[in-house]
């Protein structure tokens, strides 16, 4: 019952902004409020479209949520395996330097990142948004070195008996047994950065490069409180993460449960 109970709060919001998206403005702050629209006005969504070049900052915003993804499936497991599963005397002193560097805010490094980016020639483009994903963050080397921390050393063994190099062993017999975590860090960095404001903000200039984020954020601004236009917006841009968690949610429980040390 519990449960029950937190999940209606917890669902809430959701329910309200999506029910608020379909009303008349008229009704939106009616007393007793309506909780069901009695006439659903599904032009609010086509107003959102007409207004808010919708397709265009969803191309733009696909492209920095799924190339950093490649790029943390590529880099996050190098890492966490080297560490790991590889003697090397290095290992154990590189490790607490990663985890140190998630305790520096991103307020710290904004700027000279800034300054760096843009020294390069690579404000207003995308690099400075999907490269570093290439390099792993020290999250998501975390989560992959604790799930590659309990899987057996006697399977990496037998491979490198047979004559397998580290490479050939991590992509051939680490990275299927890794399905779980890697499901999960590939579902955090895509909402991590379909939601991402302030990076956008800070390197994108030309208005033809937007994302969702920032777009949402002008048409905010743009409104005039127009509640309803403002809940459609806000749910055209929440819905496909909604439905990403719920396809995958099976895989990220899974994921978390395992590097986390929970059965």
């Amino acid at each position: 019952m519990v449960m029950i109970l937190f999940s209606l709060i917890f669902f809430m919001p959701l329910y309200w902004m999506v029910t608020t998206a379909l009303k008349d403005p008229t009704v939106i702050f009616l007393n007793p409020p309506q909780m069901i629209p009695l006439d659903p006005q599904w032009g609010n969504f086509k107003e959102v479209f007409r207004r808010m070049p919708v397709l265009t900052e969803t191309l733009n915003t696909l492209i920095v949520s799924i190339l950093p993804v490649i790029g943390e499936l590529f880099s996050a497991p190098m890492v966490a395996y080297s560490l790991t599963k590889i003697p090397w005397k290095g290992g154990k002193y590189i490790f607490p330097v990663i985890l140190a560097t998630m305790m520096i805010p991103w307020q710290v490094t904004q700027i000279p990142m800034f300054s760096t980016w843009s020294r390069l020639g690579l404000v207003n483009t995308f690099v400075p948004l999907v490269l570093p994903a290439f390099f792993g963050g020290a999250y998501y080397v975390y989560l992959m070195r604790q799930f590659i921390k309990g899987l057996p050393d006697s399977v990496v063994e037998a491979a490198r008996i047979d004559g397998a190099g580290e490479l050939q062993i991590l992509y051939r017999i680490v990275y299927p047994m890794c399905k779980p975590v890697l499901t999960t860090i590939s579902v955090l960095i895509f909402m991590s950065s379909w939601n991402d404001l302030n990076g956008p903000l800070l390197y994108l200039q030309d208005s033809s490069k937007y994302t969702l984020s920032i777009g949402l954020q002008m048409f905010a601004a743009g409104s005039r409180n127009e509640w309803a236009l403002l809940m459609a917006s806000s749910t055209v841009v929440t819905i496909p993460l909604i439905l990403l968690f719920f396809v995958a949610q099976k895989q990220i429980l899974s994921g978390i449960a395992v590097t986390s040390g929970l059965k």
